[in-house]
């Protein structure tokens, strides 16, 4: 199973994002979306799970959760704007998806993987611009980052 993780798009859904997007049987968007045309635009791909970002403002918006935990494929993955606010006890969670930093990551802490898929929005200073894919097989979770821009 794949799952599309994206962040960050701040009203922009690029082209190159809505192809790597393309073959996933899940998205994952972990906030900062501004508009809700960015979900539309992701909803006919996949089912989406969705939190809140420090900048979604908008009304329609509002009801976003801070938090969302789901399971795929074997594995429970727990979704947050800000790393900042993971939660202590992850016990049970595989996988730890956040955004905000705008900086891609993947990194293994304690049997979880940690991933921030980056920024598919605009540029901001010389970040890439970037998603990421999380195959799961049997409930192991693997990761990797997609470039959108060169």
């Amino acid at each position: 199973m794949r799952i599309g993780l994206i962040s960050d798009t701040h009203n922009l859904v690029r082209p190159e994002a809505l192809d790597a997007l393309r073959d996933c049987t899940h998205i994952i968007h972990a906030g900062d979306i501004c508009r809700r045309d960015v979900l539309d635009t992701l909803a006919p791909l996949a089912p989406l799970t969705v939190v809140r970002g420090n900048n979604d403002l908008a009304d329609d918006l509002a009801h976003l959760p801070e938090h969302a935990r789901i399971e795929r494929g074997g594995a429970t993955i727990h979704v947050v704007h800000d790393i900042a606010d993971v939660p202590k006890q992850l016990d049970g969670i595989d996988v730890v998806v956040t955004g905000h930093s705008h900086k891609p990551l993947i990194e293994r802490r304690g049997g979880v993987l940690f991933v921030n898929p980056g920024s598919a929005g605009p540029r901001r200073f010389r970040l890439p611009i970037t998603l990421a894919l999380l195959d799961i097989d049997d409930g192991k979770a693997e990761a990797r980052i997609v470039s959108l821009v060169t």
